[in-house]
């Protein structure tokens, strides 16, 4: 057996093979083309899932912000509601202090002290956001009146407030309750 140079015989220049391997040039150059398909077909797979991951994070993101906004609505609208009914239950307190006020008493102190109480009252309510609906001789709305009855006068214009029996009110721009009214008509109209 003749001894030969393990390099010289791995390497045959007339084959076309690279060392070892066995391979075509053909099939070297394919294979890289292969995984560098495999390469960008993963890389476009990784696009489209980042894609899609961050579509749903921004569509949670706008869910989170939108769940935001309505929880701190509706926390607002609780404490309107809240606070109108808070407001409600003390108006028949407003409305005895008065009827209290327009009555005659001999005790001058005493009629001074309910008109303190009547006015710090009144503050605190205007406070909270309570304002008083102005109706003498205001158009008559069905929106904001509660007409009682009419009253037949020429002194005033047609379906205007005459009278008002009953104060109304808004807290914080809506209608709290309305007010009780007599509604001037003409005397023709009356029949």
């Amino acid at each position: 057996m003749e001894k030969t140079n393990p390099v010289e015989e791995s390497v045959d220049p007339s084959a076309g093979q690279s060392p070892g391997s066995g391979a075509s040039v053909e099939d070297l150059l394919a294979a890289p083309a292969a995984d560098l398909a495999a390469v960008v077909a993963e890389r476009d797979q990784l696009k489209a899932e980042k894609e899609e991951f961050r579509d749903r994070w921004l569509r949670l993101a706008a869910e989170f912000d939108n769940f935001r906004k309505r929880s701190l609505r509706e926390q607002s609208e609780s404490f309107d509601r809240a606070a109108m009914a808070l407001v409600a239950g003390l108006l028949p307190a407003v409305d005895d202090f008065e009827r209290a006020l327009k009555v005659e008493t001999a005790d001058a102190e005493y009629a001074k002290g309910i008109e303190l109480i009547y006015q710090r009252l009144l503050e605190a309510l205007k406070r909270a956001g309570l304002e008083p609906l102005e109706t003498k001789g205001a158009p008559f709305d069905p929106n904001l009146h509660e007409a009682l009855g009419t009253v037949p006068t020429e002194e005033v214009a047609d379906h205007t407030v005459y009278d008002e029996l009953r104060k109304g009110y808004h807290l914080r721009g809506r209608l709290l309750r309305p007010a009780m009214v007599r509604v001037a008509v003409t005397p023709q109209e009356q029949k």
